[in-house]
């Protein structure tokens, strides 16, 4: 089906239509939560599944409700509670993005996207969906759930490109709905619809609100033809070591000897050399003696 004749109102309709029947009821969702907590939300969600999410972000919503509390307490003390969210560096930077709405914006989160992107750790993403979801700011929010789904209703194709390009964004700034209001509802209704149903394994298909519109399905859903995808390994990586000694870390609440530390995993070079990257990326301080602990 070319892009010019896909009748994209119908897209529009059917795909907020069933956001308001099947889309999942999250806190950062209800129209009082404020934009701190959907700050939040958009930065503990990149590439961690919501359900994992959602009792983080009410504990961090509990603790720090608003950027000023979370800038007075200690980089570490983030760190601690970002748990297992996975990405750790995340903590840091909403951290320092508090700290910033502090300084530069009087405790508030700011309501422009350009303001947005100034923040620290802020990429093109999480300015356009806060601004969107936080200030009704129609902007194009393009995530791997839209992306998958625009490669299939609208390219035929199984899956997008390996990174965002070009003409990805241009293409969701056409799928967009021209009214402030639809656009922002189609925001998140095509994002659920990637999560919930036109996932990257397995489509449901039969429970697709466009299926009959989509250009994939009437292609008879042709195998993707680029690149291989890989899964990510995780036992015995790098990864997986920093994420060991994040949680001894945090779960000691003090400095800790490098003794401590070595056993972490089978190669005591590939934990020194974790340990060290963990130290440059500012996620552990070291202590005189051997000791480390999360930053004060």
């Amino acid at each position: 089906m070319p892009l010019s004749s896909l009748p994209l109102h119908a897209l529009h309709a059917r795909v907020t239509g069933w956001y308001r029947e099947a889309g999942r009821e999250l806190p950062w969702r209800e129209p009082d939560c404020s934009p701190w907590g959907i700050f939040v939300s958009e930065v503990m969600a990149q590439q961690t599944p919501l359900s994992r999410v959602e009792p983080a972000w009410r504990e961090w919503m509990q603790r720090w409700p608003t950027p000023a509390a979370l800038a007075a307490a200690a980089p570490g003390e983030a760190v601690r509670a970002w748990g297992r969210l996975g990405y750790p560096r995340r903590a840091l930077r909403l951290h320092e993005a508090a700290t910033a709405m502090v300084q530069r914006h009087a405790g508030q989160v700011p309501a422009t996207p350009e303001e947005l992107l100034a923040l620290p750790g802020v990429g093109g993403y999480t300015a356009a969906a806060v601004a969107c979801f936080a200030f009704g700011i129609p902007e194009v929010v393009v995530d791997t759930n839209v992306r998958r789904v625009l490669a299939r209703t609208l390219e035929a194709k199984e899956y997008p490109a390996p990174a965002l390009t070009r003409a990805e964004r241009d293409l969701a700034a056409h799928a967009m709905p021209a009214e402030r209001h639809t656009a922002n509802a189609w925001n998140v209704a095509v994002m659920e619809l990637g999560a919930l149903v036109c996932v990257a394994r397995g489509p449901r298909c039969e429970a697709c609100p466009v299926a009959d519109l989509c250009a994939w399905n009437a292609a008879g859903r042709p195998a993707h033809e680029g690149p291989p995808r890989r899964g990510q390994a995780w036992r015995g990586t790098d990864r997986q070591v920093r994420g060991v000694l994040l949680q001894r870390l945090r779960d000691a609440h003090a400095d800790v000897h490098v003794d401590l530390l070595h056993d972490a995993a089978a190669d005591r070079a590939q934990v020194m050399r974790c340990l060290d990257s963990l130290v440059t990326d500012g996620l552990v301080e070291p202590l005189a003696d051997d000791r480390f602990r999360l930053p004060a």
